[in-house]
């Protein structure tokens, strides 16, 4: 419904950004998405999330299964073609400036193979967003590589391509997209401290202002010690929208964060340490969900603008 906060006097720069928000939400309603090995939500408290993301979001969700992946990969390594495309696109990517390998250049090279059955499989269902379920586990052998590579460089080509099918969170990623033009960051937050959060997942993009390739290091997916996953470290001082989706798409909480540290810990690979702005005492009783959605710059009012319109509560601990 309309209240007092849609009505804007004498300021097209209020106007624009509502119109911005509600451009997004109606591009993100009703988006396609291919999911590998099925939709899914994390934790006992996501197991309501694909049927809420088809109702409230009217996402569309297709399926793909593991044993059609198995076959089209077969496939692919067995066209030498392909696999000679592959090691071509692998040496080129780690010719660039600021990429440093740490793990076997195998990995890389099977990571490029994996990519183009990813977009395949996005063309043949004429959509340019995938998620994949059992990303630590039943892609690897199949693959001989990780999902983590192929993710973050579909992500950079402009694809929106997001780990472990958790459609809790996807619906932020899609709408954040859509309002920036940018890729985005599925991450696992840690726990909050002294005005600081360290985020983390084993993939995430390089070109996260759309435009320009972040430093990053190749190493191994971090629990298996296997395959190809991106240690990319964000640019410092970089603003950030950090996202907190509930499970229940209820209420969602949201914080400006500033890249303070990109450091090595023993966690997933691509790992920022995120100055919290604002109340983060708050942002820490009220986490919800479990992974956050992060994005370069300052998104947050069209965010809330965008998800009331969908009965969705927004906390700004950053306002």
């Amino acid at each position: 419904g309309i209240d007092v906060n849609d009505v804007v006097v004498d300021e097209y720069a209020d106007l624009a950004w509502r119109m911005r928000a509600l451009l997004a939400l109606r591009k993100t309603l009703g988006t396609r998405i291919v999911a590998i090995g099925g939709p899914g939500g994390w934790g006992a408290g996501g197991k309501l999330a694909p049927p809420i993301a088809r109702d409230k979001w009217s996402l569309d969700i297709r399926t793909i299964d593991y044993p059609d992946v198995a076959k089209r990969l077969e496939s692919l390594k067995k066209n030498d073609k392909v696999v000679a495309e592959a090691r071509k696109q692998a040496a080129e990517y780690l010719a660039r400036p600021n990429t440093v390998l740490k793990c076997d250049k195998k990995y890389v090279e099977n990571a490029f193979v994996l990519y183009r059955a990813f977009e395949d499989m996005m063309k043949e269902h004429d959509c340019t967003a995938m998620t994949i379920q059992h990303c630590m586990g039943t892609i690897m052998p199949i693959s001989e590589t990780t999902a983590c590579l192929p993710l973050s460089l579909l992500n950079d080509n402009g694809y929106l391509a997001f780990c472990e099918s958790d459609f809790v969170v996807i619906p932020s990623g899609i709408l954040m997209h859509n309002i920036t033009g940018l890729p985005v960051f599925l991450n696992d937050p840690t726990w909050p401290h002294h005005g600081v959060v360290t985020i983390a997942h084993c993939t995430a993009p390089r070109r996260m202002d759309g435009k320009n390739d972040e430093p990053v290091e190749i190493h191994t997916h971090f629990e298996s010690d296997y395959g190809a996953a991106p240690k990319v470290d964000m640019k410092i001082g970089q603003m950030t929208t950090n996202v907190v989706p509930d499970f229940e798409s209820r209420k969602w909480v949201g914080a400006l964060g500033t890249v303070e540290a990109n450091p090595f810990h023993d966690i997933c690979r691509s790992q920022s340490d995120i100055a919290i702005k604002g109340d983060w005492q708050k942002l820490l009783e009220d986490m919800r969900g479990f992974h956050w959605m992060t994005g370069y710059t300052d998104c947050m009012k069209e965010i809330g603008y965008a998800i009331k319109h969908l009965g969705i509560d927004w906390e700004d601990v950053s306002a």
